[in-house]
């Protein structure tokens, strides 16, 4: 594999333009603004040049460069502390019960509420692979890599991790979702909304959204299908998210109300398996598949090689040192693929 993922710069600023084109809206994490991108960029770059461990509002962008071509083909986005700059805003669904005597008759009604509870929390998102790369298990290396990342960076990120998929999204670009609730107070579609929250925050949700609990019942049955449900493109990724230990817990998005997937930072199993070891030998030529990684912050790569643990340390096979820039005696935090 010619692959490698390593820390985003602002020379990759074009390429991850070209790929934000390309994601069919809904995708806030990766607008096509040039601005909002560089903004993106000009943080994580501020984020991996802070050597104190202090836990803040930091983002990290990563991307998936061929080695062979120099061609960016992918990106992935962790944030470590979310709801700081602005409120992190979330809908949670809820059940009230109740109960009238005369009639005999017990109610269960099923509501939306506006709530912020997973502020603090650290965030796994903006992942995005060119459609031109979706095999060869790229996509499971750019997922994967970002607890790779936390393992080794574990001070500056959370206790909680989570997770947002994209909803449902129609053949127009427009959101079934949106136009029941948000639609209706913003007199804005859905693709202006998700657009004016990727660039300037989603403050005017605080400012204008009602407060109230909505009733699920009330909703039209476009709305009320497509809720918690993620889009067709995210099923597999919720799958994997699925497979490391995240949950869904009814959370879900404020505009698409795609599902909100959640879990412990220590329990998700690619930082819970993640095993710090020297190098002893670059040559192996048979062993376990596994993702590897190397370096800190800035100096942050991964990719798929083979391992095999010796009494040392760890060996691993000459390409994998080649891309991540390894010999023996180097560092290297590894998990089986």
């Amino acid at each position: 594999m010619t692959h490698v993922i390593r820390a985003a710069t602002a020379g990759d600023m074009q390429a991850l333009y070209e790929m934000a084109k390309l994601t069919g809206g809904g995708f806030t994490n990766l607008p096509p603004d040039r601005n909002a991108l560089r903004g993106k960029l000009k943080r994580s770059a501020e984020a991996f040049t802070r050597e104190s461990e202090e836990r803040m509002d930091d983002l990290f962008v990563v991307v998936l460069e061929n080695t062979e071509t120099g061609e960016v083909r992918g990106t992935a986005q962790l944030f470590t502390h979310v709801g700081q700059s602005w409120p992190f805003y979330s809908y949670r669904l809820t059940t009230l019960t109740q109960h009238s005597r005369e009639l005999e008759r017990t109610v269960r009604a099923e509501m939306l509420s506006l709530v912020t509870d997973l502020e603090g929390s650290s965030e796994v998102g903006g992942l995005f692979l060119h459609p031109s790369e979706r095999a060869g298990g790229l996509g499971l290396l750019l997922a994967r890599s970002r607890y790779l990342f936390i393992a080794s960076h574990r001070a500056r990120f959370s206790d909680r991790i989570l997770a947002e998929l994209r909803g449902i999204i129609d053949e127009r670009g427009g959101s079934p979702f949106w136009d029941a609730i948000g639609g209706k107070f913003f007199g804005m579609t859905f693709q202006e909304a998700d657009e004016f929250n990727a660039i300037h925050g989603n403050q005017f949700i605080a400012d204008l959204m009602p407060k109230h609990p909505v009733y699920i019942a009330m909703l039209p049955e476009e709305a009320r299908k497509v809720i918690g449900l993620p889009h067709p493109s995210g099923r597999a990724a919720m799958r994997m998210l699925e497979h490391e230990g995240f949950s869904y817990e009814g959370y879900v998005d404020i505009f698409d109300g795609g599902p909100t997937m959640t879990g412990r930072t220590d329990a998700v199993a690619s930082v819970r398996n993640a095993a710090r070891k020297p190098v002893t030998d670059c040559d192996l030529a048979n062993g376990e598949k596994a993702l590897i990684a190397t370096g800190r912050l800035a100096g942050f790569r991964c990719c798929c090689g083979i391992r095999a643990f010796t009494e040392g340390g760890v060996a691993i096979d000459p390409e994998a040192a080649q891309l991540l820039r390894v010999r023996e005696g180097d560092e290297v935090w590894s998990v089986a693929r």
